[in-house]
């Protein structure tokens, strides 16, 4: 083969076999095939698109390209959870801990926050000595004993992709679906779960801001991960606002906490419950979604996900005390409240500059060796339909370093729009999409009515 046929071909919209993008992406990470050869490549594929059966290979020749872990150690069907990133999403430090407490082997690996949007790993160690890397040994000893594990991603893991992901960084090839799904998937088919729940973000603070676009990845997501033998489902949520009303690193954590003791925000408690019940669903340990939803609250009144969270801290070298004392979580010294400049109602939230002011204020990353404040943060005190009276507090700010404040409140305040009429209450679960057929709101239709199990054929292939 040569690289320069295959460039041609695509840029003619051809469709390449599986053996021609395994070449490519072998070719590519070995170093036989040049960045200048592979930029083009990614261009054409950006221009001309890639059909599902490309997009699969794609994945899946990705996914080969590194270690596929072996889980077949621990007992029974296991389990993982994706976000493809949000504003306050803390959803793993609820979700992980319930499903746990109820026998299901979760086996997560997450990542850390860049750009606006947060990172489970920054954090989990905001815990005083919790340990986030693990060995592939460690790390199935762990679930094993303890039913769940978290850790960072490893570079075995599907290292074509991020050599991949690199470059479309650099070369605007970055928007493409088929390539943003395929990096996905390739890394959570390699980290060898038989059930994958995703949780797919649309609206102001998501990647996928529209729901037609949310829609698009999570179909083909689902369909990737059915074709390589993975039980997969996609619920697609809002991101209009941020999720729960604390967003940074302990902070988050201290609300995670306080939603396994059942003091959580509503619209946090109700995605987490949705996600975990079909991990549940997935691996047959409930019959339908009304049965998981009644253990997964199960878990929340007696207490043994709370306990299972802080089992699952002691295993990875972290101070169990602080999930049972979370205002002993780091916090910032240096403290602003954002007082409302009118009256009215908070009419929309521009979530992604949310999540940039808690950057601004030390909690977020503006490069991969940016050091993180755990203790910086805020927390929303209004959100979208609140009224809010002239002078009382929005929200308030957290760092440990004051000269930071005055830029992070001004954006936060130029992300806030406030009205004279409120805004209309949004359902935060959008749908569900699974390898049997879908349940999608439509905003098109007035009602908003439901649309449901629509065939193969209109999922966009």
């Amino acid at each position: 083969m040569k690289m320069y046929d295959l460039i041609n071909k695509k840029k003619h919209g051809e469709i390449l076999t599986a053996e021609e993008i395994s070449w490519i992406v072998n070719g590519y990470l070995s170093g036989e095939i040049p960045d200048y050869q592979m930029s083009a490549f990614l261009m054409a594929v950006c221009l001309k698109g890639m059909n599902v059966r490309e997009t699969t290979d794609l994945t899946m020749a990705m996914a080969h390209s590194g270690d596929i872990l072996d889980l077949s150690a621990i007992e029974g069907k296991k389990a993982d959870k994706h976000s493809t990133g949000g504003v306050g999403d803390k959803t793993t430090l609820v979700i992980c801990p319930m499903a746990a407490a109820l026998g299901v082997p979760v086996v997560k690996m997450a990542g850390r926050g860049l750009g606006h949007t947060g990172g489970t790993i920054d954090k989990l160690e905001s815990i005083p000595g919790l340990r986030t890397s693990l060995s592939e040994e460690e790390f199935i000893a762990q679930v094993k004993r303890c039913g769940m594990a978290i850790v960072g991603q490893t570079a075995q893991l599907a290292p074509a992709d991020k050599k991949i992901y690199a470059l479309r960084d650099v070369t605007a090839t970055v928007d493409n679906i088929s390539l943003i799904a395929s990096s996905i998937m390739s890394k959570k088919i390699a980290a060898g779960a038989d059930v994958i729940v995703l949780d797919v973000k649309t609206g102001s603070g998501a990647f996928m801001q529209t729901l037609e676009e949310a829609c698009a990845l999570a179909r083909l997501m689902v369909q990737i991960g059915e074709a390589a033998g993975r039980r997969t489902c996609a619920v697609i949520s809002d991101m209009s606002q941020p999720l729960g009303y604390a967003v940074g690193n302990a902070i988050e954590v201290d609300e995670a906490i306080r939603t396994l003791m059942g003091q959580g925000p509503e619209d946090l408690l109700e995605a987490c419950i949705t996600l975990a019940s079909y991990m549940l669903t997935g691996v047959g340990r409930a019959k339908d979604e009304a049965e998981a939803r009644k253990l997964l609250m199960g878990t929340i009144r007696d207490g043994s996900a709370l306990q299972k969270f802080a089992q699952f801290v002691r295993e990875q070298g972290g101070d169990d005390s602080y999930v049972f004392h979370p205002e002993r979580l780091p916090e910032g010294s240096c403290v602003c409240e954002l007082p409302a400049w009118e009256g009215g109602y908070v009419t929309s939230i521009r979530t992604d500059e949310v999540g940039m002011a808690v950057q601004e204020l030390g909690g977020g990353r503006a490069t991969k060796e940016s050091r993180i404040d755990f203790g910086a943060g805020l927390k929303l005190c209004k959100k979208l339909g609140d009224s809010v009276k002239p002078g009382e507090t929005v929200a308030v700010l957290y760092t440990n370093e004051e000269e930071k404040l005055k830029d992070a409140s001004l954006r936060l305040r130029n992300a806030y729009t406030i009205g004279p009429v409120p805004a209309e209450g949004k359902s935060h679960i959008y749908g569900v999409i699974t390898g049997d057929g879908e349940t999608i709101v439509d905003e098109v239709t007035e009602n908003a009515a439901f649309i449901q199990n629509r065939d193969q054929e209109s999922r966009g292939q």
